[in-house]
């Protein structure tokens, strides 16, 4: 990642984070209570590698996962 340290009220920069948080609250953790730190960090781990890369479907990844786009070299290049 990069550090974004454009001008003041460029929204788009920080949209992908936010978009990744608002699904994080809505599909996973919702009103969860965690009895501590470690616990949470186990279950956002759990949502990252076991649903959100591998079974959560991207659009602007032509609706594969993050896995299969990542492991699929010709949508990285872009030839078909």
């Amino acid at each position: 990642m990069i550090c974004s340290m454009s001008r003041k009220g460029n929204c788009s920069d920080n949209s992908p984070v936010e978009r990744f948080f608002g699904s994080l609250k809505r599909e996973w953790t919702g009103d969860r209570l965690y009895g501590n730190r470690r616990e949470a960090i186990a279950d956002v781990r759990e949502y990252v590698a076991a649903y959100y890369n591998s079974k959560c479907l991207h659009s602007t990844l032509g609706y594969t996962t993050p896995i299969d786009y990542e492991y699929n070299p010709s949508k990285m290049s872009g030839i078909a």
